[in-house]
């Protein structure tokens, strides 16, 4: 009996080792807003993006090698999603698991983005890729698509200095 248990936890293991997240969170922005001003000693890099969005797609490898390369730090990677809540089984799920996207995925289902767009970042004109990277008080919000290096180069001049 012992054997059988142990060889379905295993089983149970490396069925669901390595996937991505297969329930999505859905917020408004009201319960997403405390996650953009947390207080402590954790640098933050929340990332606005669709799958619609082709330069969001593009930018989405580069933003899970990054979570890789600071995954010893106190970093941690945010992704909100701007999908419709109604396509996340169809559409959002199966491209996080297709490009095996690892970081924590949110969808944030606020219509009215004109009150919450300036609540993110004052200069934002809600276009996306958008991302925000913070550690209390110290803050850089990015309107564009970025990459690799890019981030790198932010994430070592502002958070991780040498």
């Amino acid at each position: 009996m012992k054997t059988i248990v142990a060889f379905l936890i295993l089983i149970a293991f490396f069925t669901n080792f390595g996937k991505s997240q297969t329930t999505i969170p859905v917020y408004n922005f009201d319960q997403l807003e405390p996650l953009l001003h947390q207080r402590n000693d954790t640098v933050y890099l929340i990332n606005f993006w669709a799958t619609w969005c082709a330069p969001c797609r593009k930018e989405l490898p580069d933003i899970e090698k990054i979570g890789e390369k600071y995954s010893r730090e106190k970093f941690k990677v945010i992704l909100v999603s701007l999908d419709m809540s109604e396509t996340i089984n169809s559409t959002l799920i199966p491209f996080l698991k297709k490009n095996n996207i690892r970081s924590q995925v949110i969808v944030l289902d606020d219509p009215d983005s004109n009150r919450w767009i300036d609540k993110v970042d004052s200069l934002w004109g809600g276009s996306i890729p958008a991302t925000l990277v913070y550690r209390n008080d110290e803050k850089i919000f990015i309107e564009k698509q970025v990459d690799f290096n890019y981030l790198d180069s932010v994430l070592t001049l502002k958070f991780f200095k040498p």
